[in-house]
């Protein structure tokens, strides 16, 4: 349905086996571009059965080139500038210009913490990532894209707690909201260059990011962190109108189509991917 021949893309936070990087990556390729995929892990961790011999970023390299495309691996933290520069230079090097940016890397943080209970270091570690982050990897991406004056696309990662905060979640919340104000003022900025700026605010996505959660749950309830995974996305879904937590592919599918030609008339939107439970 889309076709990314002569496109090259960097994908970040693109090493997990069941994320929605390595998603991406790999469908950007299958559609013909050339992917650079950044992690700050080489290899993150899953607890996921099957997944103990993943090795993280060589391997999503590796399937980008059985479908014929180029690839590059690099191992960055997109929460230090220098580390983004250098892994940005490095994509330009190698595949020599970067025409989309679909910027994955994130996290939740310490969870079940009350703003009156929150360090300073929970605090800054989430904004750090989820919004320092985007502001550095979008800065870079932008910096080239407006000199090579040939348009682009790019999308952040955003998510319904971007929009609607949560108990608990202070850090979290506050950063993605912050995605969405970035992604709005980049939309204007960079208009004027062709260059679409837009976020995707998912809802409950199956996926590794609560992994590490899953395992203090399941522990403390003495039952198998897949019995968790089971029993924790099942609730979730009883709260999802359409009846069903999302999938990679349900990312993967909304951000085809943000970074195709299909939506040149679309920029500084945070659509979402909810399945009804956020609709403003």
């Amino acid at each position: 349905m889309y076709n990314f021949k002569g496109k090259v893309a960097i994908v970040t936070g693109a090493a997990a086996k069941q994320g929605m990087g390595r998603g991406i990556a790999v469908a950007l390729a299958r559609g013909g571009a050339d992917v650079a995929v950044f992690d700050k892990f080489e290899a993150p961790p899953s607890l996921y059965a099957g997944d103990e011999g993943w090795h993280g970023l060589s391997d999503v390299a590796k399937e980008i080139m059985s479908l014929g495309r180029k690839a590059l691996a690099v191992k960055a933290d997109v929460s230090n500038s220098k580390e983004v520069n250098d892994a940005v230079q490095k994509t330009l090097n190698t595949l020599d210009r970067i025409d989309i940016l679909v910027n994955c890397a994130g996290l939740v943080g310490k969870r079940d913490t009350r703003v009156v209970d929150m360090t300073d270091e929970d605090w800054r570690f989430t904004i750090d990532v989820n919004l320092t982050g985007s502001f550095f990897i979008s800065r870079a991406v932008a910096r080239h894209m407006i000199k090579r004056s040939g348009g682009g696309k790019i999308v952040h990662f955003s998510s319904m707690q971007g929009k609607v905060g949560g108990a608990t979640v202070a850090h979290y919340a506050a950063s993605k909201f912050g995605v969405i104000g970035l992604v709005q003022s980049l939309a204007l900025e960079l208009a004027p260059y062709k260059i679409n700026v837009n976020a995707i605010c998912p809802g409950y996505i199956i996926t590794n990011i609560r992994d590490a959660w899953l395992k203090d749950q399941a522990a403390a309830a003495g039952i198998s962190v897949d019995e968790m995974r089971t029993k924790r996305y099942d609730e979730k879904a009883s709260t999802v109108p359409l009846g069903r937590s999302g999938t990679v592919e349900d990312i993967v599918n909304l951000t085809l189509f943000l970074v195709s030609d299909k939506s040149d008339y679309m920029t500084g939107q945070a659509v979402n991917l909810t399945g009804g439970v956020t609709m403003y």
